[in-house]
């Protein structure tokens, strides 16, 4: 590394996916001097970022040896063992967000503890082990109930709705068997999925983005509506407010995002992810500081940039693998069509289902730019002829 570029802090980001991937471009404007550990030479981040480690992003060895070559480092997934990130502390490496922070990310039994303590809105929950356990709770809570992995999950994988005791019989055999740790919920009574995102620095500032609408088919994030239409001034306000109220409480450092339940009676906290996150790709265009940026500002102790939106709304479609993998004819139609339509390939190789990609559109009208984000999606993804 040149002498010019000691002078910049070193930031490594553990995980090549394609939070990585756009972390690095967001990077290249601050002028950062920015790394990915990536366990595959493949990986969407290690396609693209000149400064890469190859090694097990998970491992004791890898981590270790990464932190110890950066100032700070962060992280595009929460699955680095608990016991890795103690040692990395421990050997005086700097993480943001922190070992104490991650577990709560990390362990949906300590977050739903750790939200109760706070007297955060939650689903009504419990560990549970045996099927009567299960069972137990349903009586209180009523069928169906949400049966979930407490560590591991995401994209709908590890949260399984089980209608009855037949159901939730399976779920809970299978855990034993692979020494998964279980808790269940109530299913909430919601009208639409929400999420915020929050920006915090080690010392405390924090930037909040607009509370936005999340809309998922199978576990899985498919759009985004930013800012949620016609939420109300109050709910959104509160929204905000309990995401900036547990960021200071769990002391992250970078972007949290909450993702939470409209419900009658107000708000409801789902997940927590302290990472940037799906719900808030539409700042990439939409924001004056996309989430990117902002969580590098953020572990890196710089003032925080602007979450102001750039249109009214911005939508933003995800982009899923479809059967045919020649993508690029239909790119050439997509922008012919819509020139304004912005589209992100995250160089991942296509698969049925698979997140390749996601296209933003901004304007004026939520419902015309959901529709032209669907369509555009659609089309890439081959459902279109």
């Amino acid at each position: 590394m040149s002498e010019r570029n000691r002078i910049v802090p070193r930031v490594g980001m553990v995980g090549g996916g394609q939070l990585s991937r756009m972390t690095h471009q967001a990077g290249i404007g601050l002028g950062v001097d920015f790394s990915v550990l990536a366990a595959n030479p493949a990986d969407s981040a290690a396609l693209v970022c000149g400064d890469v480690t190859l090694g097990d992003d998970r491992g004791l060895d890898d981590v270790l040896a990464f932190a110890k070559a950066h100032d700070v480092v962060t992280f595009d997934h929460e699955h680095v063992p608990e016991p890795v990130l103690r040692a990395v502390e421990e050997a005086g490496g700097l993480l943001r967000p922190g070992r104490d922070a991650l577990r709560f990310a990390q362990d949906k039994l300590r977050m739903r503890t750790r939200m109760a303590e706070l007297g955060a809105p939650s689903p009504r929950w419990r560990a549970v082990t045996t099927l009567e356990h299960v069972t137990a709770f349903a009586e209180e809570a009523g069928w169906p109930v949400v049966l979930k992995a407490a560590r591991g999950g995401y994209d709908g994988k590890g949260v399984w709705v089980a209608a009855d005791p037949d159901q939730a019989r399976e779920v809970v055999e299978r855990a034993a068997a692979e020494e998964v740790p279980l808790l269940v919920e109530e299913k909430v009574d919601f009208s639409r999925e929400l999420a915020v995102q929050v920006a915090r620095s080690p010392h405390g500032q924090v930037a909040v983005y607009p509370v936005v609408e999340t809309v998922q088919r199978g576990g899985v994030c498919h759009e985004v509506i930013a800012p949620a239409p016609g939420l109300d001034e109050e709910k959104a306000t509160r929204a905000q407010e309990l995401g900036i109220e547990i960021a200071h409480a769990l002391d992250v450092t970078g972007v949290l995002a909450v993702e939470l339940f409209e419900t009658a009676a107000g708000v409801v906290v789902n997940e927590l992810a302290m990472r940037p996150h799906n719900s808030g790709h539409w700042s990439i265009e939409g924001a004056r500081t996309s989430q990117f940026e902002q969580h590098l500002r953020a572990v890196l102790d710089l003032p925080l940039g602007s979450p102001r939106t750039n249109a009214p709304y911005t939508v933003m479609a995800n982009l899923l693998g479809g059967e045919d993998p020649q993508i690029y004819r239909r790119y050439l139609h997509v922008m012919a069509k819509d020139p304004e339509v912005k589209v992100h390939f995250y160089g991942k190789d296509v698969r049925p289902g698979r997140k390749i990609g996601h296209v933003t559109v901004m304007g004026d009208d939520h419902e015309d730019l959901l529709e032209r984000a669907r369509d555009a999606a659609d089309y890439l993804r081959g459902d279109q002829k």
